[in-house]
This record gives C-alpha cells, sequence and structure tokens, in this order.
C-alpha cells in the first residue's frame, strides 16, 4: 500500500489499509485513519492527524508550518475528521501558540485545487471551498459553508453555516448564517433560499428567515431592533441561530 519511493518516517502511525503514492513524504507526528488514499508527491507534517478515508492529491501539503512571522517552530498541530477531499496543489497549515495552537477542519468538506487554508482556522462539516479560495489566519466555518473560486476571508472573520459566496468575493467582514454575499468588497445578496431548500428546511423556517432577513437588511432598523423584533415574532430555531451568527460578530456584518 505504500509505494517503495515515498518516504514514509518510522514515527508515523498510518491505518493498514492507508494507501500512500509514489514520491510522497510522510514525517513523523502524522496519524492517518483508516482508509485514506495519499496521493503521489503528497507532503505531510506534523503534528497532523487526518481522520479516515481522507483522500488528498498530487502536490498537497498539509499541516506545514504556517506563514505567520510570529510563528517560531512551537509544536502546534492540524485535526481533520474524516471523509475530506483534498486537491491537487491545496496546503493547510498548522496554527500558532497565538491562538489555539490547532487548525482544525471537521468531516466531509471538499477542498478543491490551490486552496489554501491558514492557521488557526476552524472549518465545519459538509463545507465547499471552490478553486483558489483564501483563508487567511483564525477565520471561523460554519457547517455547509459554500465559498465560490477566487474569493478571499479576511483574518478573523466568522463565515455562518449555511451561507454562500459567490466567485471572486472579497469578505473582511463576517458572515451571518444561511446568506447569499458576492463582491469585492462583499455585500449582501439575499438568503441562500436554494441551498436551504436543498438541504430540507421547512417553508416555515424559509418564511421566518426571509422576514428577518428584511428586518436586518431592507427595514432601516438597527441591529439591535432588527434581532429583538424577529425573536418576539418567531421562536424557531433557525431564528435563533440566525440571530446569534450576528451577535457573535467582532468585525461587524456584510451589509
Amino acid at each position: 500500500m505504500i509505494h517503495p519511493t515515498a518516504l514514509v518516517d518510522p514515527a508515523a502511525q498510518l491505518a493498514d489499509d492507508v494507501d500512500v503514492g509514489p514520491f510522497s513524504v510522510i514525517g513523523p507526528n502524522v496519524t492517518i485513519g483508516a482508509g485514506s488514499i495519499i496521493g503521489p508527491h503528497v507532503v505531510i507534517k506534523g503534528p497532523t492527524v487526518l481522520g479516515e478515508r481522507t483522500r488528498i492529491f498530487q502536490f498537497a501539503s498539509v499541516g506545514e508550518d504556517c506563514q505567520d512571522k510570529k510563528y517560531a517552530g512551537e509544536p502546534t498541530r492540524l485535526v481533520m475528521g474524516d471523509d475530506n477531499v483534498i486537491r491537487e496543489g491545496v496546503t493547510l497549515h498548522r496554527g500558532t501558540v497565538q491562538d489555539r495552537a490547532e487548525t482544525t477542519i471537521g468531516s466531509r468538506n471538499l477542498f478543491m485545487a490551490y486552496v489554501h487554508v491558514g492557521h488557526d482556522c476552524v472549518v465545519g462539516n459538509d463545507c465547499i471551498l471552490a478553486n483558489q479560495v483564501t483563508l487567511a489566519g483564525h477565520v471561523t466555518l460554519g457547517d455547509h459553508a459554500i465559498l465560490g473560486g477566487l474569493s478571499a476571508v479576511h483574518q478573523f472573520c466568522h463565515f455562518g453555516e449555511h451561507a454562500m459566496a459567490g466567485g471572486g468575493s472579497i469578505i473582511t467582514k463576517d458572515t451571518p448564517a444561511f446568506m447569499m454575499i458576492n463582491g469585492n468588497p462583499a455585500e449582501a445578496r439575499g438568503l441562500n433560499l436554494v441551498g436551504l431548500k436543498r438541504r430540507g428546511f421547512s417553508r416555515e423556517a424559509l418564511n421566518a428567515l426571509t422576514d428577518a432577513y428584511k428586518l436586518v437588511y431592507r427595514q432601516g432598523l438597527t441591529v439591535e431592533q432588527a434581532l429583538t423584533t424577529m425573536r418576539e415574532r418567531y421562536t424557531l430555531p433557525e431564528i435563533e441561530r440566525f440571530a446569534a451568527s450576528i451577535e457573535r460578530s467582532s468585525r461587524g456584518i456584510v451589509r
């Protein structure tokens, strides 16, 4: 299962059925779960933990030292869940001690070609990052987030669950859950209604979220007034998730 030209450090921990392609390099302090396939010319540096059924394509760099100039060789980590797909040329960096000392990635994510995930990022589950998406350090993506090709996210930004950014978006503020944004700089375009319908959101929830969106973006209310009004009108969990994603913003929300 390990090609004779691959270099796998004896201290690496690979499940018995892990497949490693030609000329790949796997360092010490790397753990790879069962059913994983590491393609040719892949470099994995530790401390890094990859879950089961990880699929990494050629020329990816996973778990490398971050590009933060403050980084001084501290033992930080990259931890990933199961069933992630990492396409050609992707770079996933470990964390820094100035933050969580860990870059954390959930399960069932697709990182298309040449995506970069910077240090200390937190990526949820079931996300899609299209070609050449760039996450700066300390970025958080919620579950089911979708970023169109060539999008870039500024340091410390939160991108909410089920939100979607169109291709080429430059995102410098926090994106509430369920939103559709686009542009340079990115602006709110509405709710990600197509995505929400595909994921089984109820008609009641979609109608309530549409009303809540209008309160925040169309009625001329302050954020505080909009949040109070939507909570008075609705007790749905989707409304609370939308409101909470706005309340936790530290950079201001995309407008």
